[in-house]
């Protein structure tokens, strides 16, 4: 058998289930964020600022409301019931994106979706780190991303193709994608089995002073890079608009992160396992250089090689470096206060996310598309300055 083959047999069977989770969840909802940047400038009239600020809001919130999530699976020491709470919040959110005829309830839907995703995430990632070996961790986060990513080009390929087959009906195919979102609740529970607390363990409360002095200095340096590496990082629904507005149909829209989300698929996992045998700042600068092309290539052209070249490379840093920065979280926390760290790093990194978000909308809406992505370049060469500048950290 293969070495991978037997990385593979060796990662435990509730990081397969949460994988199978995630795909499922990505593919409810990409099926609907694909279509939805489109539908709401072209179908509710709405601005590209507000579709910035609408995104970086929602994603912001998840990020944000990972802390309290994180903090009370440390506190409770159970990361199950709050990722089926999760789940189960993001599920009931897709009905209402059918249902929605203006910005304004849409708006509440996004946000109520990312609420859920916030509650599951920080348990969801300490519970695949409490659950994995040290040894295997890198792979484990990387196959659980690349589950994941299935889910996130397999969504918007099911949206294409039902686009086209019910002459561009958005609300049928946002109803069709209440159905895998049900199934990734309904999986959780069945599939998922969570380590037994140590018995008489002592609760302590995560975030007083003496554990924050245990989140050491290695810790918050991979906060710090991870926040201005998401301000170098904004929403994906740009590169939706982007191809968009050099004159791709409607219905085909999709493809752009059916592209992306395939190459991020295919390579999260064995960037994962390389994680495990080289050291992190490395593999996140070449990250950081493959950013910086994405962004050299979409503010060049919306149209021909020149763009599709940029979603390739975007995919692949992804690839590259959301696995791994997830296990240098779990590197550099304690045990007990994974939970914590996970929500703190994401606390920092929605905050990124809503300026970014923001600031692309804007930068858009005034100056054109170029200088969007001429900004995320600025960002990314900033981020790799910081890793340069901090070369001996450990792995």
């Amino acid at each position: 058998m293969s070495q991978t083959g037997q990385t593979l047999r060796q990662i435990p069977g509730s990081v397969w289930a949460l994988g199978f989770v995630s795909l499922l969840m990505d593919v409810s909802s990409e099926m609907i964020h694909s279509l939805l940047p489109v539908f709401l400038v072209t179908t509710l009239g709405t601005s590209v600022f507000v579709v910035g600020l609408m995104e970086g809001a929602a994603e912001a919130t998840a990020l944000m409301v990972k802390v309290f999530s994180g903090v009370l699976s440390d506190y409770w020491g159970k990361r199950k019931p709050l990722a089926v709470f999760g789940y189960g919040l993001g599920a009931l959110s897709k009905p209402l994106f059918a249902l929605a005829g203006s910005a304004g309830p849409v708006f509440g839907a996004r946000l109520m979706d990312r609420v859920g995703k916030g509650i599951r995430g920080a348990p969801r990632d300490a519970l695949v780190a409490d659950i994995t070996p040290p040894a295997l961790r890198g792979a484990a986060f990387g196959l659980r991303q690349s589950l994941d990513t299935v889910g996130a080009f397999l969504g918007p390929l099911l949206a294409m193709g039902l686009m086209l087959l019910w002459a561009n009906d958005f609300r049928a195919v946002f109803w069709v994608a209440t159905i895998p979102a049900f199934l990734c609740v309904a999986l959780l529970v069945v599939g998922v089995r969570e380590p037994e607390r140590e018995a008489g363990a002592l609760r302590s409360n995560p975030i007083s002073r003496a554990n924050l002095l245990r989140l050491g200095a290695d810790y918050w340096w991979v906060v710090g890079i991870g926040a201005v590496f998401t301000l170098a990082r904004f929403s994906e629904a740009f590169l939706v608009l982007r191809v968009q507005q050099g004159g791709l149909g409607l219905a085909w829209t999709p493809l752009v992160l059916i592209a992306m989300n395939l190459i991020y698929a295919a390579c999260a996992y064995p960037f994962g396992k390389l994680a495990d045998k080289m050291p992190h700042g490395t593999l996140l600068a070449y990250g950081l250089l493959l950013l910086i092309a994405a962004d050299a290539l979409l503010a060049y052209g919306n149209q021909g090689v020149w763009v599709w070249a940029g979603i390739v490379l975007w995919g692949l840093h992804m690839a590259m470096t959301q696995g791994l920065l997830a296990t240098m979280v779990a590197d550099s926390a304690p045990a007990d206060l994974r939970g914590t760290a996970y929500g703190f790093f994401n606390l920092m990194s929605g905050l990124a996310m809503l300026l970014a978000s923001a600031l692309a909308g804007l930068l858009w809406d005034r100056f054109g598309a170029s200088f969007t992505f001429l900004a995320g370049m600025a960002f990314s060469v900033t981020a790799l300055g910081l890793l340069l500048w901090q070369p001996n950290r450990r792995k």
